[in-house]
Order: structure tokens, then C-alpha cells, then sequence
């Protein structure tokens, strides 16, 4: 929907010869490559595609991307961590049958599509300059959770944190999703591995009963300290919902969760954006462009404070402003460690090469042959007008429906498929 032109030119030579086989030169369009959602569909789908290969791969192994198989045996859990309260908030309690089982705190029962869920009971007590400043430190809440995370894990081996890395490697891969009271929590899936990574065993004291025990006291013990606007203390720590579930191929076989389902339930989330605002994906200039968006109040709130808090001495290498349209949440959405399993860079690399390697198939040529050269340039962003934008989303829908019509016909014949 947004695409970005680019001009110059592409060679391939023969290099015993030095003959060119092929030349192309003038303009072309290439996907503007949000993950966003509601900035660009066609572009969120494929990054929710290489997402799902990035969190299957690191769950079950591939061999063909070079991540061994026997990763689906390793020690695992899958782990969602939460904000902490900052205020009541409207909410419904349900069991898990889908009945309500209790009143909100304000004392009604709310239905599924009330649309104050998440929103303070009380706008006004509510604690809006340290629920920005939770979410501006989430990130480095996770880093600081890691870190906890490897010491208790060497607690319970019993031996030296710095010598940890000789008998364990702590791998993951975890995504944020916004709640509706606008704040984050992250779902992630968390694996022991040995000291080389996926290739290597970790050691037996290294058990899954191991991982949920040093997972559960690095949540208690993460904590990191700042400070409010007035100059007190203020911690920052997770919420007390915390979520384990055993994710080792033995329970997926009671459960019935394949690692493509969880893969794909966690890549869903890489592609969305606050849900706050229908212009939350763009950055504010001026305060006052918040009052051009249409959002709810407890949203807007959440962006004057970040927007207020910006403005702040004490807080400008949080640089609010910049992320006042995503609430204060600064971090990445999907992350993992290094020895997870591949990278965006790899899987990108893979298409381009399965299209070269087309290319030189149809010349008939070697790929150590020639050399290639691409020599190209930005010179526009975006359609002209909205009869481009238009036939440009007729063609995206278009082959969307294609490709989900292929995925359900290789559901249907048992073939299986990608998310």
C-alpha cells in the first residue's frame, strides 16, 4: 500500500567471458515492508509469515534453515509476563467455561463488547505517569529479567554465574501485545540449551522442572528503579500474573499444541499495532495531534502523560515524545537471542537467492559463473493517486485470497501448511 520506488539498474555478467547475459535498468516498486497491520496488510502478512518460520524453526528445528531437530526435546516453557496494576480498571472475570464469575470492581458485569474494558474506574486516581513510565522500561524489564533469569539458573546448578555459558545456553524468542487498558505484556517461549546453542545438550541438571523454578524467581527478583516527576522512588516490576505453560514435546503431545500453532499464535501479535487509535502507527509532531486522532480517553491520556513527561529533563533519554503514539512502549515487538534459531536477515537472503537461482536456470548459467551487480537507488514513496492506492489493494486482496485458498486446500488434504 505504501510501495518505494526505486531507479538504476541490474547486471549479469559472465565473468570467463565477460559477455552480459542479462541488464535491466529504469524504475521499480518494492514493498514498503511494515510490520504494521493497519499501515499495510499485504506487508504485515509477510512478516507475520517470516515471523512464524523465525519461532517454528527455534520450537521444532529445521534442518533445511539449519537449526537442528533436536530442539523440540530441549527444556522449554512458554511464558507470558504482565504490567502491574496502576489503577482499577473495568474488566470480567471468566472461568473456563466463559462464565463470569464475578462483578467488575465498579460493580457491574460487562459484557464482551463493552467497550470500557481495560479503561480506569476511576480516571482520575489513576496512576498515569507511572503506568508510561512501566511501559518506557519494559524492554529493559525483559533485558533485566534474562539476566535474572541465567543467575537463578546457575543457583540451581550449583555453580558460578560466569561459568554458566560453559554448560547452558538460555534461548528465546518472545513478542509484545498491547492490552486494552494500553499497556504490554509479552508472550514468550524460552529454551535450555547447551553451550553451543541449538547443536549442542544441555546438561542434565538442566530439566524443564529446573527452568520453571528459575523462571518463577527471576520474575520476582526483576526490578528496576527511577523516578517519578516529583523526584521519588519509584519501582518498576512485573504484575503478579504470571503465566507458565509447558510447551516440551511430551505435553504438546497431551495438549495437542504443535509448534506451528504456537508459532503461530505468537507471530500474530508481531503485526498489530496499539489498537488505541486508527493513528497510532505514525509519530507525533506537536501535542497538539493528538486531538486530530480518534482515540478513547484513557488512551489519549496515556499519550499527553508520555507527550508531558517528554518534556522533562529527567526523562529525555526515554525520549517519550518520539513514542507518545505508542503510549510510551519504546521496544522492538519481536525479539529473541542469537542461538533462537535464524534471523529476518537469513530468511530474506533465502528468497533472494530461490530468485536468482530461477533467474540463472532460465540463462542456463552456473550461479559461480557470474557476477551480479545491483545498482539501485529511492526516488518516490508511495502511490500517486487513489486510483493507484485502489487498484494496488485490489491486487493485494486478490492474492491474499489466492493464498489462503491454497492453505485450505493443503489443510484439507492433510498436506498442512503455514500460518
Amino acid at each position: 500500500m505504501h510501495p518505494i520506488k526505486l531507479r538504476g539498474g541490474s547486471t549479469i555478467t559472465h565473468r570467463a567471458s565477460g559477455n552480459v547475459l542479462r541488464e535491466s535498468t529504469g524504475s521499480i516498486w518494492i514493498p514498503c515492508g511494515t510490520r504494521r497491520e493497519s499501515m499495510c496488510e499485504t506487508c504485515s502478512a509477510w512478516y507475520a509469515q517470516d515471523a512464524f518460520h523465525l519461532i517454528r524453526s527455534g520450537l521444532t528445528g529445521d534442518a533445511d534453515k539449519g537449526v537442528a531437530v533436536e530442539v523440540a526435546e530441549r527444556p522449554r516453557w512458554f511464558v507470558t509476563l504482565t504490567a502491574p496494576s496502576f489503577g482499577s480498571v473495568h474488566s470480567r472475570s471468566v472461568n473456563a467455561h466463559g462464565k463470569m464469575y464475578r462483578p467488575c470492581s465498579c460493580g457491574s458485569w460487562h459484557s464482551e463488547t463493552y467497550t470500557r474494558l481495560g479503561h480506569p474506574v476511576d480516571p482520575d486516581t489513576y496512576d498515569y505517569d507511572a503506568a508510561v513510565l512501566w511501559q518506557a522500561h519494559a524492554g529493559k524489564l525483559w533485558h533485566r529479567f534474562t539476566i535474572r533469569l541465567k543467575r537463578a539458573l546457575a543457583r540451581i546448578g550449583g555453580i558460578r554465574i560466569k561459568d554458566l555459558s560453559e554448560q547452558v545456553r538460555l534461548s528465546y524468542a518472545k513478542v509484545a501485545e498491547f492490552q486494552r487498558r494500553g499497556l504490554v505484556h509479552f508472550h514468550g517461549a524460552v529454551r535450555l540449551d547447551g553451550p553451543d546453542g541449538a547443536d549442542s545438550t544441555p546438561p542434565s541438571w538442566a530439566t524443564k522442572e529446573a527452568l520453571e523454578s528459575a523462571i518463577r524467581t527471576a520474575v520476582a527478583d526483576t526490578e528496576i528503579t527511577t523516578v517519578r516527576p516529583d523526584g521519588t522512588e519509584l519501582a518498576l516490576q512485573w504484575g503478579t500474573q504470571v503465566d507458565l505453560r509447558d510447551i516440551t514435546a511430551e505435553a504438546k503431545a497431551k495438549e495437542g499444541l504443535s509448534g506451528q500453532a504456537l508459532a503461530g499464535y505468537i507471530a500474530k501479535y508481531a503485526t498489530k499495532s496499539t489498537g488505541a487509535t486508527d493513528g497510532a502507527d505514525r509519530k507525533f509532531r506537536s501535542e497538539a495531534e493528538i486531538d486530530l486522532v480518534s482515540t478513547p480517553a484513557h488512551y489519549e491520556a496515556m499519550m499527553r502523560t508520555a507527550w508531558r513527561l517528554g518534556g522533562l529533563v529527567q526523562y529525555e533519554h526515554l525520549n517519550l515524545r518520539r513514542w507518545a503514539h505508542m503510549l510510551g512502549f519504546r521496544g522492538h515487538f519481536l525479539t529473541k537471542s542469537r542461538a533462537w534459531s535464524l534471523t529476518f536477515g537469513q530468511l530474506r537472503d533465502i528468497r533472494a537467492r530461490h530468485c536468482l537461482l530461477e533467474t540463472l536456470s532460465e540463462l542456463d548459467v552456473a550461479e559461480d559463473d557470474v557476477t551480479v551487480v545491483n545498482d539501485w537507488h529511492p526516488v518516490g514513496f508511495g502511490h500517486r493517486d487513489e486510483a493507484e492506492r485502489e487498484y494496488a489493494s485490489a491486487i493485494a486482496e486478490q492474492l491474499l485470497q489466492k493464498r489462503l485458498s491454497k492453505h485450505t486446500r493443503q489443510t484439507t488434504n492433510g498436506t498442512g501448511g503455514t500460518a
